[in-house]
């Protein structure tokens, strides 16, 4: 059974920096994507970054170059650095998996519909 628990979501002011923490259990080869989404009130949710099983990664444009997506393989934990954080990325930010065939991008970002797995997410508060 895969698990996706998120942690590390805080209130930060405009400029910081944060990192999320993702840890997946039940994930018993490597032949997953893994990817973080977020979901403001009253918008869609929405794919943030990308992390294929061969080491690609693929950021949505309104971060790129300030989020960064990385994965400790040996504990199976994938993390979100976020730099530079904006008003705008205030959000409820989610893990997901899914078996990498079954992944899908859109614009370079990942797609909601197309993931399996999913946390509970964790709040990102991003204040002036």
């Amino acid at each position: 059974q895969v698990r996706m628990v998120e942690s590390g979501g805080d209130s930060v002011q405009t400029g910081g920096s944060l990192r999320l923490s993702c840890a997946a259990s039940g994930i018993t080869d490597s032949n997953y994507c893994m990817a973080w989404f977020r979901q403001a009130p009253g918008k869609e949710r929405e794919g943030v970054a990308a992390l294929d099983d061969d080491g690609s990664t693929h950021y949505a444009d309104s971060v790129k170059g300030r989020f960064t997506i990385s994965k400790d393989n040996a504990n199976n934990i994938l993390y979100l650095q976020m730099a530079d954080l904006k008003l705008e990325d205030t959000a409820t930010y989610y893990c997901a998996a899914q078996i990498v065939s079954l992944c899908s991008l859109r614009s370079n970002a990942p797609v909601a519909r197309a993931m399996r797995y999913w946390g509970q997410g964790t709040q990102v508060t991003v204040s002036s």
